[in-house]
């Protein structure tokens, strides 16, 4: 495979860019001379999105195929300079344990999570492949390399965009088109705010707002050095880009105790 081309001066497209990393992302493509096309469901808050230069702004539900191929058609149309990435970004978040889950919250999570992911590649793969360049980038989590409890639902969804990833990765070996998986760790963004909340999944009666300050508590990493990451990542041709020092622990502990990590990983949580 050739030397990945530099993102700089190339067209971006960007799910989930009204607000946390897909924003950050959005904001630096921006910045560096990319003209950068961005959705996001939540209208209001793409609109607030400051795009210093060219940019495409589409509300756009990603669980919808025919909605992703029309904007992939659009983008084609508008791109002023050839196809760099494609950022499937889009994701939520819910918290429950498997014994109480309501399956409609599991299926909204997995449409949005993974179908989503999948509706981009599809909708944006024929384009880099006409091209023979660009690269898929398909945010997972280390969510997707660690199992977690009260997390049964996102840890599947985030799996899933692991394999169908690095699946497709095999696929294009010999092409100029890549594809990337990113493992952010706790990245300060309002996914746990906006999460789907029924009630304390672990029992011990704390509200959403109390549990999403736990969350705050332990992220470390900003959404712009996020961005960054993600960036010098994917310019470096990296088909795994982790993000933040907490993703390379769990990274490690994944492979070095692959029954046990849960049992380092909450014993930190207590020091803490």
């Amino acid at each position: 495979m050739s030397r990945p081309e530099p993102l700089a001066g190339r067209t971006a497209v960007v799910t989930g860019a009204a607000s946390g990393i897909g924003r950050a992302l959005a904001v630096r493509l921006s910045a560096a001379g990319c003209p950068v096309a961005v959705a996001d469901v939540d209208e209001p808050g793409l609109k607030q999105v400051d795009l210093p230069g060219p940019a495409l702004r589409r509300t756009l539900d990603v669980r919808d195929a025919a909605e992703v191929s029309a904007f992939a058609a659009e983008v084609r149309d508008w791109a002023p300079a050839p196809l760099g990435a494609v950022f499937n970004n889009a994701g939520v978040a819910l918290g429950s344990s498997v014994l109480g889950a309501v399956p409609a919250d599991d299926d909204w999570l997995h449409e949005i999570n993974f179908r989503g992911v999948v509706n981009g590649v599809r909708a944006f793969l024929p384009l880099l492949v006409a091209q023979d360049a660009g690269t898929i980038v398909n945010t997972s989590s280390v969510y997707g390399l660690i199992g977690v409890p009260y997390q049964s639902a996102y840890c599947a969804a985030k799996f899933a965009v692991r394999g169908f990833t690095e699946a497709l990765r095999q696929e294009l070996r010999g092409s100029g088109v890549r594809a990337a998986t990113v493992h952010p760790g706790g990245v300060k963004t309002g996914i746990a705010r906006n999460a789907r909340f029924r009630g304390d999944p672990e029992g011990r009666g704390r509200t959403h707002e109390q549990i999403a300050a736990e969350f705050d508590a332990i992220a470390r990493t900003t959404p712009e050095r996020a961005a960054a990451i993600i960036h010098k990542g994917v310019d470096r041709g990296k088909a795994r880009i982790l993000v933040g020092p907490d993703a390379y622990l769990v990274d490690a502990l994944a492979r070095l105790a692959p029954t046990h990590y849960w049992d380092i990983v909450a014993g930190l949580r207590r020091r803490r």
